[in-house]
């Protein structure tokens, strides 16, 4: 069938509609990323469950619903595409680590909501990708999966805690991977690996259950803005058996892209780290500044209005509070084998009575408040760093830590101490790889926010700077 040529590095949209026109065949693209893989993960470690059987089944199925379908119109959006989905999310059949050498392996009985909304779209469910322990960290170095490394250096880390996904997309072993974020663990990879990532507004994405107050959230990492706007939309659906679930939008995103862009917006900026204290490596001070003068020389205008952020001890004692139950639920077959800084966050947790638990959530409500108010009287979009450094050496949380077990949780600072604020604000915001770091050739991405439901905008502000600054055709040494 093959009058396409499988570029791996294709975008999902592309991809999907080059197999709606039966150029190539969801088997041939299977195949293809399942070679990549042959040939380099052994490198980068991005998966940690394969079935390439159960890749090469659906995939026949995708192909023979092609040429069954009476018009291209029928197929859904992504029919044909492969997605591998990060192991924190059941998948039928399959074994949910959750990044734990402690974890349960019995397979999964049942997929999570958002994997069969992915399967709805027609996605080929590529196999699971690794993440740290619980998501807890901003890197995978563990027990259970062992380290992953960076496709544009393998001597450095992916970021997380989504790492798999971040060197699966960029070194070209899926077109587009699930991801998901409590902290920034979606944009944290994209910002490490070039990538484009969106965390979308508290409660848009819903899961089977709400975690750490609607702080985690689903969506995907992807090379383009189309592939994440064409994505959210796949997943930004009315659930009416969640607890908070918004109607499904009127609009689709992926229509917003072709719309004309607005002009004349409020572009605030945020340079110093919500954490007192903290540096902030020059090359990501240097995104920010090409970001900002690019968005000016469109029409925007950058206001010099600071967004008030709370005390550190007050915005870490929030976050944290909530942020040690995340792993509440996750199944456990040994829970002696949990890594020591998720076990003195368990403990920190269960020593923590439902009162105090809600007056802290209640803290962080109102701290929130006071961000977003601020930030909608002032701004339409906020630039920022992804993160304050540039992805970090592997073993670098090791460095002058001692034996405290807490090391990795304050050694992960620099990587989200720009995105977690929005986890905790709930606001939808996204990195992308506006940068390159001549002297490491490393990406370096920068975070754009937006108020609350406003995906749209910041998609099509995503979109501008994505024509002004293009990275399509940046490539990694591996890959």
């Amino acid at each position: 069938m093959t009058q396409f040529s499988i570029d791996p590095f294709t975008s999902a949209v592309e991809l999907a509609a080059a197999i709606r026109r039966k150029e190539v065949s969801p088997v041939e693209v299977a195949d293809s990323y399942l070679r990549r893989m042959d040939a380099l993960d052994p490198r980068l470690n991005a998966y940690c469950h394969r079935a390439d059987h159960d890749v090469r089944k659906a995939a026949a199925a995708a192909a023979d619903a092609v040429v069954r379908a009476a018009s291209p119109a029928d197929l859904p959006a992504f029919h044909g595409v492969p997605l591998p989905v990060k192991d924190y999310l059941d998948v039928a059949g399959w074994p949910t680590t959750y990044g734990s050498a402690g974890a349960d392996p019995t397979p999964a009985t049942a997929s999570a909501p958002v994997v069969r909304r992915f399967t709805q779209a027609g996605f080929v469910l590529l196999g699971k990708t690794t993440l740290s322990e619980f998501g807890s960290v901003s890197f995978t170095e563990s027990e259970a999966l062992g380290i992953t490394r960076n496709p544009w250096d393998p001597d450095r880390s992916p970021g997380g805690s989504s790492s798999g996904a971040g060197a699966a997309v960029a070194s070209g072993m899926a077109p587009i991977a699930h991801a998901a974020d409590g902290g920034g663990s979606t944009r944290v990879p994209a910002s490490c690996n070039g990538l484009v990532g969106l965390k979308p507004t508290r409660g848009l994405v819903t899961e089977a259950t709400v975690v750490c107050e609607g702080m985690a959230t689903d969506g995907v990492l992807t090379r383009t803005v189309a592939d994440t706007a064409a994505a959210l939309d796949v997943l930004a659906r009315h659930d009416p058996a969640a607890w908070w679930s918004p109607p499904t939008p009127q609009r689709a995103l992926a229509d917003a892209l072709t719309e004309a862009p607005p002009t004349g917006l409020r572009i605030g900026m945020l340079v110093e780290p919500p954490i007192a204290g903290m540096s902030v490596d020059k090359a990501c001070l240097a995104a920010v500044d090409t970001t900002l003068r690019a968005l000016e020389d469109v029409g925007h205008h950058v206001v010099d209005v600071p967004l008030p952020l709370p005390p550190t001890d007050e915005l870490i004692a929030a976050f944290m509070t909530i942020w040690n139950v995340a792993a509440a639920g996750m199944p456990l077959a040994d829970p002696d084998r949990v890594e020591p800084h998720n076990r003195i966050q368990r403990e920190a947790a269960r020593a923590v009575d439902s009162w105090t638990y809600a007056e802290a959530a209640q803290r962080t409500q109102r701290l929130s408040r006071r961000i977003v108010e601020a930030f909608v009287g002032s701004f339409d979009v906020l630039v920022s760093p992804t993160m304050a450094c540039l992805p970090p050496p592997i073993g670098f949380w090791h460095t002058g830590g001692g034996d405290d077990p807490m090391t990795p949780v304050r050694e992960s600072y620099p990587l989200a101490v720009f995105t977690s604020l929005f986890n905790v604000t709930g606001q939808p915001a996204i990195s992308l790889p506006l940068h390159h770091d001549a002297a490491t050739n490393l990406p370096v991405g920068v975070q754009l926010v937006a108020a609350p439901w406003r995906e749209d905008l910041l998609l099509q502000v995503s979109r501008t700077l994505e024509l002004a600054l293009p990275w399509a055709n940046r490539r990694p040494p591996v890959g």
